[in-house]
């Protein structure tokens, strides 16, 4: 093994990072005049115990510790196994919020037993639909599985800020800049209804119906701030 993988894969490295990440992300949200739209429903059935589904887009990881009220209710977040996903997680779980480690090996039953039990437990569950590898915001169908498996409800959230760049990657994230800025939080339901019983049609029509959900709540984040709207790559 060499000694960049040995340095990549040190635990007291990885925690650093981790911590230098968190206070990014803290710094932004302190030094960030915030608008909080549309949390009344959401903030109401986590206040009653009741766990819900919140689906992002990869791009807005950056602010997903704002995301959800932890004050009220716990949620666990959906991460990959992969070095990147497990440092997203190691940030999360600073803020206090539970992790799942989605390993490609792992079976999709085996990780919905998973999310079903926090379910069970009280726990929502937060998950990026286009995660954690891409195509940038195309929705996989796996926060449609668990909405008809659980009953559960599902809302969609973003944030935008007015100052920030976005990054080289595949999903072209948000970095907001960290002073002197102005934001937003966007919660939305999707109210769509996942039947127990949906065909492989009506499975891609609600998929691209959750897709289009998350694309117009973004989009509406954007223009709040003055940002320009998203466009797909190529």
């Amino acid at each position: 093994m060499s000694i960049r993988t040995r340095i990549a894969d040190s635990e007291s490295v990885l925690n650093w990072v981790a911590r230098r990440i968190a206070s990014y992300i803290r710094m932004v949200y302190r030094n960030t005049r915030w608008q909080r739209i549309g949390y009344t429903e959401l903030d109401k059935l986590v206040d009653q115990g009741e766990p819900v589904i919140v689906v992002l887009w990869h791009q807005r990881l950056a602010q997903s510790p704002y995301f959800f009220p932890l004050d009220k209710g716990r949620i666990c977040s959906i991460t990959s196994s992969a070095r990147a996903g497990s440092m997203v997680g190691r940030v999360q779980e600073l803020f206090g919020m539970d992790t799942i480690a989605m390993a490609s090996k792992k079976r999709h039953v085996a990780l919905s037993r998973e999310v079903l039990g926090k379910m069970k437990q009280g726990i929502s569950i937060g998950i990026a639909a286009d995660g954690p590898r891409g195509p940038e915001r195309i929705s996989s169908t796996v926060p449609l599985i668990w909405a008809r498996t659980s009953g559960k409800r599902v809302f969609g959230i973003t944030f935008s800020t007015r100052y920030g760049r976005e990054a080289g990657t595949w999903d072209r994230l948000l970095m907001p800049r960290p002073w002197k800025n102005e934001g937003v939080f966007l919660c939305r339901e999707w109210t769509e209804t996942v039947p127990r019983k949906a065909n492989a049609e009506q499975i891609e029509a609600l998929r691209l119906s959750l897709e289009q959900h998350m694309n117009d709540i973004t989009a509406e984040a954007d223009q709040m701030v003055g940002r320009e709207p998203w466009a797909p790559n190529g």
